[in-house]
């Protein structure tokens, strides 16, 4: 596929704050993503607007500043996006490397989705909800994905880590993406739409 140099330059999408990660690491060199997962975040729990967030990815969190912190002292994560509440957008690793953020986990018969997949915060806390403005930059998001890359399957966090994950939760409203992509609804988890 012809570089697109409007949307894309080397993985980093040209309409993202750009914020380098050092938690991030090459792709299998015969795989491109084909898979974006949606994830949700906020730190401390529930706490949103803050730098937080942007500094746990680019180890730089004073993990002493809060009392939560001390449960995930020394994680070293990533993820390819975050989305803020009033929908900003920031870029922590380039699409074309692999960002640490799926952990184990398996989808369509694949493990290691961190190999194939973009992941992809929003400022939330799984089982509440998402902001217009949120789903709006989302929405613009996959589809410039997926107009650049082969990703073709959107799945959450919980859908390819059962029972270890649970973000982003009851809270988030996937046939409003669907509806707003147009997507078709084998392209998210099976029984979704049920």
């Amino acid at each position: 596929m012809p570089a697109d140099t409007t949307l894309w330059r080397a993985g980093w999408y040209n309409f993202a704050q750009h914020t380098p990660s050092p938690n991030f690491g090459p792709r299998p060199s015969d795989v491109r993503p084909d898979l974006m997962v949606i994830h949700s975040i906020s730190l401390p729990p529930g706490q949103y607007g803050g730098p937080e967030v942007a500094a746990l990815f680019t180890n730089t969190l004073d993990w002493d500043a809060h009392p939560y912190f001390e449960k995930i002292r020394g994680m070293e994560v990533s993820a390819h996006f975050f989305i803020r509440r009033d929908g900003a957008l920031i870029q922590f690793v380039s699409c074309d490397d692999r960002a640490w953020h799926a952990g184990k986990s398996q989808y369509l018969g694949r493990d290691n989705c961190n190999d194939h997949a973009i992941g992809i915060e929003l400022e939330g806390l799984e089982g509440q909800t998402f902001e217009p403005e949120q789903y709006d930059t989302l929405s613009s998001l996959c589809a410039a994905i997926a107009q650049h890359y082969p990703a073709r399957h959107i799945a959450g966090h919980e859908h390819i880590a059962p029972g270890r994950k649970q973000d982003p939760g009851s809270g988030f409203d996937w046939p409003l993406l669907r509806r707003s992509l147009g997507w078709k609804a084998q392209f998210f988890p099976k029984n979704i739409f049920l």
